[in-house]
This record gives structure tokens, C-alpha cells and sequence, in this order.
């Protein structure tokens, strides 16, 4: 697919899609759907980190309201076009991070609470946009905001509709870091570059771990962190993690 609403590059390990409308807050249109879902989907296995970002001064602004095909069938888009791109983010092979440079509103901050890692800048809101025009929160927000900050959280940002700013996001528990704007680019960047240095398969597992967990009872979340835990101790990563170890050096993860 040839990308007319994002960029994608590539630096070693690490891969960066950005948003690609700041004309329009980089509001979300059917083709970006297509192309975040493409690209997320189409990854190369060489690709250990993935970061999502938004050009310009903000990350998304959320549903591209002047698409009238969209708005005229608003669950037929959420199911097939919403759906697929966010399950193609939560299946990606690599850990993404949603780097969060601005407003992130509506399905846009949805967008972002979808990674497995979320980073703001200190400039940055977040905003559960949908009740101000009349619509319920999708995009995945009722079932994400509710588990990292409570119901009384999040039935207030869903209800009032009022940013969030990324100092709020982080002290609640919805973000995972917030970094000052002039050191925005750069932490991301080193956090990315971490990620895409460490044993990518464990992370995978992690991640599938910490989703059951909200449906497991304690024996079946015991059972699978065995029978993952066993995967991860025949692998090469887990080899090398002991040996650097023990010989006092970097582990140098393969990902494999």
C-alpha cells in the first residue's frame, strides 16, 4: 500500500509510524485507518520496537468529522475499520509505544491507550471527547480507561468530557510516563531503542499475560504464566540474559 496519510521509516530496530494530517490535528480518516492497519499488520520480523506519533502540535484529534460516509454508519466503520486497526496493534509482534506529542482526543486518545506503552509530553491532553457531540466513547475506551483508573475516573472524563493533562494521565495510572516537551523526541527515542535491544518474544508473553489476567481466575493465571514462563526458558534470549549475567556484561537479545 503506497501511505499518503502516515509515515513509516525505519532506524535499526526501531520503527516510527506518524500521523500524517496536521492540518487537521491529524484527525482520522478512513484511508489513515487502512494505512495504520497495513503498516502496523505488514511489519518486517526485524522490527523490534514499533512508536505511533502525530506530526505536527498535536497526536490525533480523533474521527475526521467531515467524513460523511463514516458518520452516516457509525458502527458499520467502528467494526470494520476501527476494529481491525486496533486489534492489529494489540497483535503486533513488536512492543509499541504511542509517543504522544499533543491532543490526543476521542478515538484518537484511544488510539494512543491501545499501545503497550504509553509516553506524553508534558504539553499534551488527553480527552474523552464523544458526549460534547453527542456520541458514547469508542475505539476501545470503555473497555481500556475503566481498567487503568477505576469507574469513578472514568465515568468523569467520559461524563464531563474535559482534558486530562499528561501529568493527571500519569498520576492515575492511564499513561506510563510523561517527559518534559524539550525532552520529548529524545526520551522517546531511548525508550524505543531499549525496547528494541531486549528479548522481544518475553515481551509478547508479557503482554499476553497482563491482558488475561483481567478475565483469569488465579489458577488459570498461574497455569499460563507457567506454561509461558516454560517458552521463555528455552530460548536463546533466556541463554544469553543468564550468561551476561553472570559474566557481568550487556545481554545482546536476538528477539528471537
Amino acid at each position: 500500500m503506497t501511505y499518503e496519510t502516515i509515515q513509516f521509516a525505519r532506524d535499526g530496530g526501531v520503527a516510527t509510524l506518524t500521523l500524517n494530517r496536521p492540518q487537521v490535528m491529524n484527525a482520522l480518516s478512513s484511508r489513515m485507518r487502512a494505512e495504520i492497519c497495513d503498516a502496523v499488520s505488514t511489519l518486517s520480523g526485524d522490527v523490534r520496537c514499533l512508536v505511533i506519533t502525530g506530526a505536527g502540535r498535536g497526536f490525533c484529534s480523533g474521527q475526521d468529522l467531515t467524513d460523511r460516509a463514516a458518520a452516516a454508519d457509525l458502527e458499520g466503520t467502528l467494526r470494520d475499520e476501527y476494529e481491525p486497526m486496533l486489534r492489529a496493534i494489540r497483535a503486533c509482534r513488536a512492543p509499541v509505544i504511542a509517543a504522544v506529542n499533543g491532543v490526543a482526543a476521542g478515538a484518537g486518545a484511544n488510539l494512543a491507550l491501545a499501545a503497550d506503552v504509553v509516553i506524553a509530553a508534558e504539553s499534551a491532553t488527553f480527552i474523552q471527547a464523544f458526549a460534547r457531540i453527542g456520541l458514547v466513547p469508542d475505539a476501545g475506551g470503555t473497555f481500556i480507561i475503566p481498567r487503568a483508573v477505576g469507574a469513578a475516573r472514568a465515568m468523569g472524563m467520559m461524563l464531563f468530557a474535559e482534558p486530562v493533562t499528561a501529568r493527571q494521565a500519569a498520576d492515575w495510572g492511564l499513561i506510563w510516563d510523561v517527559l518534559p516537551d524539550e525532552a520529548f523526541t529524545d526520551g522517546v527515542a531511548a525508550r524505543a531503542r531499549r525496547l528494541a535491544e531486549g528479548p522481544t518474544a518475553a515481551y509478547r508473553a508479557i503482554r499476553e499475560a497482563v491482558e488475561a489476567s483481567f478475565g483469569n481466575s488465579l489458577d488459570a493465571q498461574l497455569a499460563l504464566e507457567a506454561r509461558l514462563q516454560g517458552q521463555a526458558g528455552r530460548s536463546a534470549d533466556f541463554v544469553e540474559g543468564v550468561t551476561a549475567f553472570l559474566e557481568k556484561r550487556p545481554a545482546r537479545f536476538s528477539g528471537q
